[in-house]
This record gives structure tokens, sequence and C-alpha cells, in this order.
């Protein structure tokens, strides 16, 4: 059942709250909690922003997972060219995507759905739609099909831990190019965590052309009923911190799972964490490890822990520079928007 709003107003704020708009930094705030002058705050949040180290405030669509329950992760052929970098950016159902080179696949893409069905119907309208080519003239695509009620693990800015990490072990943290200082890590954490984040309701009050109160009621009720979060910045990649590389792993364990579950609970190298049932597989991760040899020593760590009870792993190394830039909004906003559109056809 949607948890989205019936109400046309409520969907309106809804769509503006979740494109960042009305969202803002507050300087001010972020300088009071921290005890520096406010210029020095601005010149690193300015930094932080420009430089792709954090994305722009949001309030988060919690209600993604529940509005699109399924998420397919398909190694595909296509042809990496305008015509399909375009499609990738703008289609509602595409959530991130990832050059590779794995067997004849070429493209990683996580995409949510409704159902298999839906994906389904989505597959055949894009190749009738030309957005992807036909059959004959690819590889056929390798899905992963994913229930969303699997995770049991949510912590997209995690990683921050690791960072911090690096940070108190050799006195500084280079990231995008820049050197952090401390001044930077505490904005940094304080706008991953939501600190330092307000909503102006004045802004979005004119703009829907209602009062202060109401804008407050309304975005109360969307926290409460669980459709968003708070305001909060997220990393540009989504499951990783910049510099960072995504390990995207299907591990199949044999024994302890409950152990190995809490241990997973508790691991900063873990953002995003799934049950499932895929073949031997029985858990799906998305781990944060800044090199390879992070990555190896982190697994002898649960083999070393836990000698009899993994198996086999299937791992997909992704790096920045394989990343190609989606807004991690426009899944989101796709809902909300088609939702309004779904009220507005009514209406008229």
């Amino acid at each position: 059942m949607s948890l989205l709003p019936n109400d046309l107003l409520d969907l309106l704020l809804l769509e503006k709250i979740c494109s960042g708009e009305g969202i803002e930094i507050n300087i001010a705030s972020l300088s009071r909690l921290l005890k520096k002058h406010r210029k020095t705050i601005k010149e690193r949040v300015d930094m932080l922003l420009s430089n792709r180290i954090i994305d722009r405030p949001v309030a988060p669509f919690k209600a993604l997972f529940k509005e699109l329950p399924l998420l397919v992760v398909s190694y595909a052929d296509l042809p990496y060219d305008s015509r399909i970098i375009e499609w990738l950016k703008e289609d509602k159902n595409i959530f991130a995507a990832y050059r590779i080179r794995e067997g004849e696949s070429n493209m990683l893409i996580f995409e949510f759905h409704k159902s298999i069905w839906d994906y389904h119907v989505w597959r055949e309208n894009i190749v009738a739609d030309g957005k992807i080519p036909e059959r004959g003239k690819r590889a056929p695509s390798n899905n992963f099909y994913f229930s969303n009620q699997g995770i049991f693990k949510y912590e997209p800015s995690v990683g921050f831990n690791l960072i911090k990490e690096e940070y108190e072990k050799k006195g500084y943290v280079e990231i995008n190019g820049c050197r952090l200082d401390n001044i930077s890590l505490r904005i940094l954490e304080c706008l991953l965590k939501g600190e330092g984040i307000v909503v102006n309701e004045n802004e979005l009050a004119r703009k829907l052309n209602v009062s202060r109160r109401t804008v407050l009621k309304k975005i109360q009720r969307l926290k409460e009923t669980g459709i968003i979060l708070k305001p909060l910045c997220r990393f540009p990649n989504f499951f990783v911190p910049p510099n960072y590389l995504l390990f995207l792993s299907l591990v199949e364990v044999r024994s302890n799972k409950d152990r190995i579950v809490e241990d997973i609970l508790k691991d900063d190298h873990i953002s995003l964490a799934y049950h499932i049932s895929n073949g031997r597989y029985n858990l799906l991760l998305f781990q944060n490890h800044k090199d390879i040899e992070d990555y190896l020593t982190w697994e002898d760590m649960y083999t070393e822990k836990y000698p009899e009870s993994l198996g086999s792993i299937k791992i997909t190394l992704l790096s920045p520079k394989m990343t190609i830039l989606i807004d991690q909004q426009k899944v989101s906003l796709g809902i909300i928007r088609s939702k309004i559109e779904e009220i507005k056809t009514k209406m008229t």
C-alpha cells in the first residue's frame, strides 16, 4: 500500500523538500554549534559543496523502498554514448549506474521497480522507444532481483566513520584533492547528521501560497508517517564516501548468520545490507573500502572470526572513476511527480 498522500498540496510540498528546495545550510547555526566564526564556517561549507565532497541538503524520501519495493541490479551491454548517458540520467527508475568490464557487460545499473511485472513492462518500453538497442544488437543483460523488504541495515553515511578514523591516524585526510582540517571534518559530520540544516518555512509558504504554520504541520505529518526523514546531506555517491571504492558483494553465509548480521550492523565498512535468497547467496552487502588491501583485511577478519561460516563471495568492485553521475533524488522525485500528475488528471 502506498504511503503517499492524496492531497495535492502535501505532494507539492513533498516535491520541493525532497528536491532540496527550501532546505538550507544554516551557517549561523553551525557557527554557534562549533564555536567558530561564520566566515570560517561558510568557507568550509562552500569547499565541501563545490568539490563534491557532499551533496546538497534535502529531505530524504524514506518511502522510496515502500513505493518501489524491487531492486534490480543489472549487468548490461550498452553503447557508452551521449544518448545512453542521457537516458540513464533521466529515467525515473534508474538510481545509479557504473561503467564496468565484466564478461560481455560494460555497465552496472541499479534500478527500482514496483514489481517483476512492472520491470518487464519497463524493459519492453525502453526497447520499443529506442532508449536502448534491440536484443539482437547487444548481449543479454544478467539481472539480480532483490526485495527492499530484505534491508536490515540502511546507513548511507556510515563511511564518514572511516574518514574520521583515517584523520585520527594520519592527522589529515584528503578528499577529491582537498585536504580537510578538523573544522571541515566536524562540519561534514554535522551536515551528514542533519545538524545545522534548516527548513525555510517562509520560503515554502510563499511559493505554495499557504501559511507558515500549514507548512510546519504538513512537514511534521510527513515525518510521522514515515514518508521523509529529517533534512540532511548525503555523499554525492549515495553508497560510499568520495575517493572510496564500492564493493558490491553477494555473500554465502553457511552458519552463524545471526552473529554475522550483528557484526554487520556495527560495521562502518557496510552502508547498506540485504537479506536475500539468490542461489547460494543469502546476503547482499554494499561496502566502503579505501583500497583492495583494506577489503582483503576486512575479509580476513570475518574469515578468522567465522572460519566455517562463510562460503562463496561474488564481488563487483566499483571505483569513483567508473561512476556515471546521476542525481540521487531523481527516482524519489519521479514517484512524487507521477502521483502529482495522477491527482491533477483526476481534478480536470
